[in-house]
């Protein structure tokens, strides 16, 4: 996907968040982030995205520690992540394509990676979102969630901080049955997951579905459409593949 795609993306997915916020009420409890309460997804979110924002913007070429968000609640909480929702896609629209700043995964170029992150970041908590409404998600592009699940198997879960790990080795296959090629082999073992986008040799379990429902809950968002083999390797994700902020 191209940079400018992200960025649309991430423009769609802030607006929706904040609509989904304001509807369920800042103290509304967020089903798909136990122990959160919609104020603390709009304080994560918004964080995360002047966060982002700054690199870019400021070209920051090291790591640097997120400001703490504001105490602020209710509408003036909600006007707050769009402030920062609008700055971060300005700042990414705006930026020159060779933009030099710090980034944490692979990527062709560090705007790339801000674009990808962040529409990503963003369509997660999107669905955390409209979670604490209680009503249906709204629907995600196959590419988009095939390039989401990409990010996830072979960025995230190929660092050294990945507890996805298994005493002997195991293998767990995922699969999008509606894109084609669309389908990852996860060697797992006492390092760090080794992925690649294949079906290469056996698996002792396989995560299969349309790309939009393999997405989220491999982000532990939703069950998963269909386990086949070998079941524990399923719940070893759910308990162990948690992403978080540090």
């Amino acid at each position: 996907m191209k940079t400018a795609a992200y960025v649309e993306i991430l423009d769609r997915e802030g607006a929706l968040l904040a609509e989904a916020a304001e509807a369920a009420g800042s103290d509304a409890e967020v089903p798909t982030c136990p122990g959160w309460r919609v104020r603390d997804l709009l304080r994560h979110t918004g964080m995360v995205h002047r966060w982002a924002t700054a690199f870019v913007a400021e070209g920051h070429t090291g790591p640097r520690r997120a400001d703490d968000p504001p105490a602020l609640d209710g509408a003036r909480l909600v006007s707050w992540f769009r402030d920062g929702h609008a700055r971060l896609v300005d700042t990414l629209t705006g930026a020159a394509p060779g933009v030099r700043c710090w980034q944490f995964l692979p990527a062709p170029s560090p705007l790339a990676f801000w674009a990808r992150r962040q529409a990503h970041e963003t369509t997660v908590h999107r669905l955390d979102a409209e979670s604490a409404c209680g009503g249906g998600a709204t629907g995600i592009g196959v590419d988009f969630a095939v390039d989401g699940i990409d990010e996830l198997l072979c960025a995230f879960h190929a660092r050294p901080k990945s507890a996805v790990r298994t005493e002997e080795p195991r293998t767990l296959r995922v699969r999008a049955t509606d894109a084609a090629d669309a389908v990852w082999t996860v060697r797992l073992s006492a390092q760090p997951p080794v992925t690649v986008r294949e079906a290469a040799g056996t698996a002792d379990c396989e995560l299969s579905g349309p790309a939009a429902h393999l997405y989220p809950a491999l982000w532990n968002r939703r069950p998963f459409p269909e386990v086949t083999g070998d079941g524990s390797l399923a719940a070893l994700w759910r308990e162990r593949s948690g992403v978080t902020w540090s």
